[in-house]
Protein backbone atom coordinates (compact mmCIF):
# COMPACT_ATOMS: atom_id res chain seq x y z
CA UNK A 1 0.00 0.00 0.00
CA UNK A 2 1.21 3.46 -0.86
CA UNK A 3 1.17 6.37 1.53
CA UNK A 4 0.87 9.72 0.08
CA UNK A 5 2.17 13.12 1.39
CA UNK A 6 1.24 16.37 0.05
CA UNK A 7 4.42 18.66 0.25
CA UNK A 8 2.68 22.01 -1.10
CA UNK A 9 1.80 25.14 0.34
CA UNK A 10 -1.84 26.53 0.09
CA UNK A 11 -2.79 29.31 -2.17
CA UNK A 12 -5.07 32.25 -2.20
CA UNK A 13 -5.61 36.28 -1.56
CA UNK A 14 -3.86 36.55 1.79
CA UNK A 15 -0.57 34.46 0.50
CA UNK A 16 2.52 35.97 0.78
CA UNK A 17 3.72 37.51 -2.51
CA UNK A 18 7.13 38.25 -4.20
CA UNK A 19 7.86 41.46 -3.47
CA UNK A 20 7.26 44.28 -6.47
CA UNK A 21 5.00 41.05 -8.31
CA UNK A 22 1.18 41.86 -8.17
CA UNK A 23 -0.65 39.94 -5.31
CA UNK A 24 -3.28 36.74 -5.55
CA UNK A 25 -6.60 38.06 -7.09
CA UNK A 26 -9.95 36.39 -6.61
CA UNK A 27 -13.41 37.30 -6.42
CA UNK A 28 -16.97 35.46 -7.60
CA UNK A 29 -18.30 36.26 -10.47
CA UNK A 30 -21.16 34.09 -10.01
CA UNK A 31 -23.12 33.06 -7.06
CA UNK A 32 -25.42 30.19 -6.92
CA UNK A 33 -28.75 32.21 -5.42
CA UNK A 34 -28.30 34.31 -8.65
CA UNK A 35 -27.07 32.31 -11.15
CA UNK A 36 -27.69 28.66 -9.62
CA UNK A 37 -23.76 28.22 -9.84
CA UNK A 38 -20.59 29.32 -7.91
CA UNK A 39 -18.17 30.16 -10.31
CA UNK A 40 -14.36 32.30 -9.57
CA UNK A 41 -12.37 34.65 -11.72
CA UNK A 42 -8.27 35.03 -10.42
CA UNK A 43 -5.49 37.11 -11.32
CA UNK A 44 -2.05 36.34 -10.33
CA UNK A 45 1.60 36.13 -11.14
CA UNK A 46 3.17 32.67 -11.21
CA UNK A 47 5.84 33.29 -9.06
CA UNK A 48 3.50 32.41 -5.42
CA UNK A 49 2.46 29.79 -3.53
CA UNK A 50 3.97 26.33 -3.79
CA UNK A 51 5.25 26.93 -8.49
CA UNK A 52 7.42 25.11 -10.58
CA UNK A 53 10.19 27.34 -12.95
CA UNK A 54 10.74 26.19 -16.02
CA UNK A 55 13.83 27.22 -17.62
CA UNK A 56 11.90 29.91 -19.48
CA UNK A 57 11.38 32.20 -16.83
CA UNK A 58 15.17 33.18 -17.22
CA UNK A 59 16.14 31.64 -20.70
CA UNK A 60 14.21 32.87 -23.76
CA UNK A 61 13.96 29.96 -25.86
CA UNK A 62 14.22 27.66 -22.46
CA UNK A 63 11.65 25.19 -22.21
CA UNK A 64 8.02 25.99 -21.08
CA UNK A 65 5.73 24.12 -18.76
CA UNK A 66 3.99 22.20 -21.08
CA UNK A 67 7.55 21.11 -22.63
CA UNK A 68 8.87 19.23 -19.81
CA UNK A 69 8.51 15.52 -20.40
CA UNK A 70 6.30 13.71 -17.46
CA UNK A 71 9.09 11.00 -16.87
CA UNK A 72 11.36 14.54 -15.18
CA UNK A 73 8.37 15.36 -13.05
CA UNK A 74 7.39 12.04 -11.31
CA UNK A 75 10.01 9.20 -10.09
CA UNK A 76 12.61 8.06 -7.03
CA UNK A 77 14.48 11.12 -5.18
CA UNK A 78 15.16 12.35 -1.72
CA UNK A 79 13.85 14.96 0.94
CA UNK A 80 16.86 16.33 2.71
CA UNK A 81 16.58 17.47 6.26
CA UNK A 82 18.74 20.16 6.68
CA UNK A 83 16.41 22.18 9.36
CA UNK A 84 18.37 21.62 12.49
CA UNK A 85 21.55 23.23 11.10
CA UNK A 86 19.99 26.34 9.35
CA UNK A 87 18.83 29.25 10.87
CA UNK A 88 18.57 32.93 9.38
CA UNK A 89 20.96 33.79 6.24
CA UNK A 90 22.65 30.56 7.06
CA UNK A 91 24.11 29.09 3.61
CA UNK A 92 24.28 25.11 3.13
CA UNK A 93 26.34 23.51 0.88
CA UNK A 94 26.53 20.15 -1.37
CA UNK A 95 28.37 18.57 1.37
CA UNK A 96 25.47 19.17 3.88
CA UNK A 97 23.39 17.43 1.92
CA UNK A 98 25.49 14.48 0.84
CA UNK A 99 25.87 14.04 4.40
CA UNK A 100 22.55 13.31 5.33
CA UNK A 101 21.53 11.24 2.15
CA UNK A 102 22.82 9.26 -0.98
CA UNK A 103 21.65 11.66 -4.14
CA UNK A 104 21.34 9.47 -7.17
CA UNK A 105 21.91 10.85 -10.86
CA UNK A 106 18.26 12.21 -12.24
CA UNK A 107 16.77 12.46 -8.69
CA UNK A 108 14.07 14.81 -7.77
CA UNK A 109 15.95 16.28 -4.53
CA UNK A 110 13.69 18.55 -2.71
CA UNK A 111 15.39 20.38 0.76
CA UNK A 112 13.80 20.86 3.87
CA UNK A 113 15.36 23.94 5.91
CA UNK A 114 12.07 24.20 8.56
CA UNK A 115 11.48 28.09 6.28
CA UNK A 116 7.82 26.99 5.14
CA UNK A 117 6.74 27.24 9.17
CA UNK A 118 7.32 31.16 8.43
CA UNK A 119 5.38 31.36 5.54
CA UNK A 120 1.76 32.77 5.78
CA UNK A 121 -0.07 29.20 6.54
CA UNK A 122 2.70 27.86 8.25
CA UNK A 123 2.94 26.92 12.16
CA UNK A 124 5.00 30.29 13.07
CA UNK A 125 3.71 32.98 10.31
CA UNK A 126 6.86 35.68 10.09
CA UNK A 127 6.48 37.30 6.61
CA UNK A 128 9.72 39.11 6.71
CA UNK A 129 11.56 36.06 8.02
CA UNK A 130 10.20 33.88 5.44
CA UNK A 131 10.78 36.18 2.56
CA UNK A 132 14.44 38.27 3.79
CA UNK A 133 15.90 36.46 5.77
CA UNK A 134 15.73 32.68 4.66
CA UNK A 135 18.74 30.86 4.18
CA UNK A 136 20.05 29.44 0.50
CA UNK A 137 22.53 27.78 -0.93
CA UNK A 138 26.37 28.16 -1.72
CA UNK A 139 27.22 28.78 -5.38
CA UNK A 140 28.71 25.59 -5.38
CA UNK A 141 25.57 24.03 -5.40
CA UNK A 142 25.39 24.78 -9.17
CA UNK A 143 27.87 22.00 -10.70
CA UNK A 144 27.14 19.98 -7.83
CA UNK A 145 23.50 19.22 -9.25
CA UNK A 146 24.82 19.92 -13.19
CA UNK A 147 26.80 16.59 -12.17
CA UNK A 148 24.30 15.10 -10.56
CA UNK A 149 21.81 15.22 -13.56
CA UNK A 150 19.20 16.55 -11.50
CA UNK A 151 16.22 18.14 -13.60
CA UNK A 152 14.18 19.36 -10.57
CA UNK A 153 15.10 20.11 -7.42
CA UNK A 154 13.12 22.10 -5.01
CA UNK A 155 13.12 24.56 -1.43
CA UNK A 156 10.68 25.20 1.58
CA UNK A 157 11.84 28.72 0.87
CA UNK A 158 10.44 31.83 -1.19
CA UNK A 159 13.52 31.96 -3.44
CA UNK A 160 16.08 28.93 -4.24
CA UNK A 161 19.11 31.12 -4.26
CA UNK A 162 19.98 33.45 -0.67
CA UNK A 163 18.48 37.22 -0.37
CA UNK A 164 22.27 38.42 -0.80
CA UNK A 165 22.33 36.75 -4.07
CA UNK A 166 18.99 38.13 -5.27
CA UNK A 167 17.62 41.86 -5.72
CA UNK A 168 16.70 41.74 -2.04
CA UNK A 169 20.46 41.99 -1.12
CA UNK A 170 21.75 43.59 -4.56
CA UNK A 171 20.29 46.82 -5.82
CA UNK A 172 17.21 46.56 -3.73
CA UNK A 173 19.39 47.16 -0.31
CA UNK A 174 22.09 49.73 -2.17
CA UNK A 175 19.07 51.67 -2.86
CA UNK A 176 18.26 52.66 0.61
CA UNK A 177 15.07 51.32 1.40
CA UNK A 178 14.57 50.37 4.96
CA UNK A 179 13.82 46.37 4.83
CA UNK A 180 16.76 45.94 2.36
CA UNK A 181 18.97 47.44 3.64
CA UNK A 182 18.61 45.69 6.99
CA UNK A 183 19.50 42.28 4.96
CA UNK A 184 22.84 43.46 3.77
CA UNK A 185 23.68 44.58 7.04
CA UNK A 186 22.87 41.13 8.86
CA UNK A 187 24.61 39.51 5.98
CA UNK A 188 27.95 41.74 6.28
CA UNK A 189 28.25 41.31 10.19
CA UNK A 190 27.08 37.39 9.85
CA UNK A 191 29.93 36.65 7.32
CA UNK A 192 32.60 39.21 7.79
CA UNK A 193 35.30 39.46 5.75
CA UNK A 194 34.38 36.38 3.84
CA UNK A 195 31.43 38.13 2.19
CA UNK A 196 32.51 38.55 -1.17
CA UNK A 197 34.09 35.57 -1.67
CA UNK A 198 30.99 33.37 -0.83
CA UNK A 199 28.51 35.79 -2.83
CA UNK A 200 30.45 37.12 -5.62
CA UNK A 201 28.97 39.62 -8.38
CA UNK A 202 28.78 36.11 -10.50
CA UNK A 203 26.68 34.45 -7.94
CA UNK A 204 23.74 36.60 -8.35
CA UNK A 205 20.19 34.93 -9.09
CA UNK A 206 22.63 31.86 -9.79
CA UNK A 207 20.20 28.43 -9.44
CA UNK A 208 18.07 30.74 -11.78
CA UNK A 209 20.85 31.87 -14.49
CA UNK A 210 23.31 28.88 -14.82
CA UNK A 211 20.94 25.91 -14.27
CA UNK A 212 17.66 26.75 -16.46
CA UNK A 213 19.94 27.09 -19.31
CA UNK A 214 20.68 22.92 -18.52
CA UNK A 215 17.10 22.19 -17.49
CA UNK A 216 17.78 21.95 -14.25
CA UNK A 217 14.88 23.52 -12.34
CA UNK A 218 12.92 24.32 -9.31
CA UNK A 219 10.01 24.49 -7.18
CA UNK A 220 9.80 27.11 -4.45
CA UNK A 221 7.61 27.62 -1.61
CA UNK A 222 7.40 23.84 -0.43
CA UNK A 223 5.12 23.09 2.33
CA UNK A 224 2.48 20.75 4.20
CA UNK A 225 3.57 17.50 4.92
CA UNK A 226 7.53 18.39 4.33
CA UNK A 227 8.61 18.17 7.86
CA UNK A 228 7.44 15.22 8.51
CA UNK A 229 10.50 13.01 10.17
CA UNK A 230 9.38 10.06 8.80
CA UNK A 231 9.82 11.52 5.26
CA UNK A 232 13.88 12.67 5.54
CA UNK A 233 16.86 11.29 4.76
CA UNK A 234 15.58 8.29 2.65
CA UNK A 235 14.49 7.21 -0.55
CA UNK A 236 11.80 7.64 -1.89
CA UNK A 237 9.23 8.60 -4.86
CA UNK A 238 8.51 12.09 -5.60
CA UNK A 239 5.86 14.07 -8.16
CA UNK A 240 5.65 17.09 -9.13
CA UNK A 241 2.29 18.15 -10.92
CA UNK A 242 1.94 21.27 -12.53
CA UNK A 243 -0.90 22.10 -14.67
CA UNK A 244 -0.95 21.32 -18.74
CA UNK A 245 0.31 25.46 -19.05
CA UNK A 246 1.25 25.72 -22.85
CA UNK A 247 3.94 28.47 -23.09
CA UNK A 248 4.29 28.81 -19.33
CA UNK A 249 7.37 30.44 -18.09
CA UNK A 250 6.26 28.79 -14.25
CA UNK A 251 2.97 27.13 -13.25
CA UNK A 252 1.56 26.46 -9.94
CA UNK A 253 1.54 22.87 -8.80
CA UNK A 254 1.15 20.64 -5.96
CA UNK A 255 4.00 18.39 -4.77
CA UNK A 256 3.39 14.51 -3.32
CA UNK A 257 5.36 11.95 -1.73
CA UNK A 258 4.56 8.68 -2.32
CA UNK A 259 5.74 6.20 0.49
CA UNK A 260 5.57 2.24 0.71
CA UNK A 261 3.28 1.85 4.13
Amino acid sequence: MVKLYDLSQPLNQDCSFWPFYPPFEVKYIKRKAEHGVNAQYIMTSNHMGTHLDAPRHFVTNGKTIDEIPLEWLYGPGVIVDLSDVLDELDIFTPEMIEERVEVREGDILLIHTGWHRYAQFGESPDEEKYILRHPGPHHSIVPWLLEKKIHIWGVDMISTDHPLNLPIGRFLGKGGLEQWRKVRELCEKKFGDKLDELFPESAYQLTHNALFPHDCMHVENLGGDIGRKELHNRRLTLGVFPWLFKGGEAAFCRVVAFVED
